[in-house]
């Protein structure tokens, strides 16, 4: 008789389990000489070595394929235990599945275009209106960069424009005070990643999400940065910014030229260093427009509406 503890490092236990345990009774069932307990992350497991083997080569292929679908059914885990390919959604070009296995994938063509220069490119900016995806695609490649183990961290950050990088007034401790700055990121790693997982993430600097000015003096190795917002950015903080590259790491740069919150005598940095930097290989630059709004079909017209009305009223001065 041999005992061996298995580890899920990669997934979160409750979709591995299914709920009230319904996976874990199945595979129990299916490996009916074999002793085993499950305890949070940790499955013990007793037997003989064959059975052993066999039971670890099938726990390894489950936890595989809840890595990249964030889903298991009794199904799935039977087709896979028993050798077969599951079926799963035949979905295209996905980039990575969502929280409830729905597949997330580039939903116009500048969308696709961000995808494939991220695959071909160290730096991207990310240009277009509200809605337009590129914020959510962005951390999208980030997550599957991470779950396929090409970097070690997501570094996630944004200007805190509206406070001016100065916090001091708002009440509650350091997190608290950039937490309304950072949500639209939480909200997008919220649909890709479970949320046990998002929190041991989070709380091993996995993935980081940190207001602009945290960046200062750090080189970033080993991983995918995104800097969104980057229209509210100075030229001092983008170039402090772009200049933290390290060894191995991609940088996605988003913003929208028509939401910069600046003061009106400051120049924003995102266009500035869209003309410094338009002619350095390597860097690539997407524009995205009203076409790849992806959100309600009134924020397109939304959209037009205020381009509209700022033509018109720049017309008449």
């Amino acid at each position: 008789m041999i005992e061996k503890h298995i580890v899920l490092e990669d997934v979160d236990p409750v979709v591995f389990y299914g709920v009230n345990n319904t996976n874990m009774q199945m595979i129990k069932a299916l490996f009916p000489k074999l002793r085993i307990v499950a305890r949070g992350n940790v499955i013990k497991v007793m037997g003989d070595e064959e059975e052993l083997c066999a039971f670890e080569e099938a726990v390894l292929s489950l936890e595989k394929h809840c890595v990249k679908y964030n889903s298991l059914n009794e199904e799935t885990l039977l087709d896979i235990i028993k050798g077969k390919k599951p079926r799963v959604e035949n979905a295209g070009d996905v980039i990575v599945f969502s929280v409830t296995g729905k597949p997330i994938m580039p939903r116009s063509e500048n969308q696709q275009k961000l995808v494939k220069e991220f695959e071909k490119n160290d730096m991207i900016f990310a240009i277009g209106p509200a809605g337009s995806g590129k914020t959510y695609t962005a951390i999208a490649l980030a997550v599957r960069a991470l779950k396929n183990k090409e970097i070690k961290k997501i570094i996630l950050s944004r200007p805190a424009v509206e406070a001016g990088e100065k916090l001091g007034f708002l009440p509650g401790d350091m997190k608290e005070k950039i937490d309304p700055y950072l949500q639209p990121l939480y909200d997008a790693l919220e649909d890709m990643i479970p949320a046990a997982k998002l929190k041991e993430y989070m709380e091993l600097n996995v993935i980081q999400i940190a207001p602009l000015a945290f960046m200062r003096g750090r080189t970033l190795n080993d991983a995918v940065v995104i800097l969104d917002e980057a229209q509210n950015t100075t030229p001092q903080q983008i170039k402090m910014f772009l200049t933290r590259m390290g060894m191995n790491t991609k940088m996605i740069v988003t913003g929208d030229m028509t939401q910069i919150d600046l003061p009106a005598s400051q120049t924003s940095g995102l266009v500035q260093a869209i003309k410094i930097l338009k002619n350095v290989k390597g860097i690539s630059f997407i524009e995205l427009n009203k076409k790849d709004i992806v959100r309600h079909k009134l924020v397109t017209q939304i959209v037009e509406a205020y381009e509209k009305f700022e033509k018109e009223n720049h017309s008449s001065k």
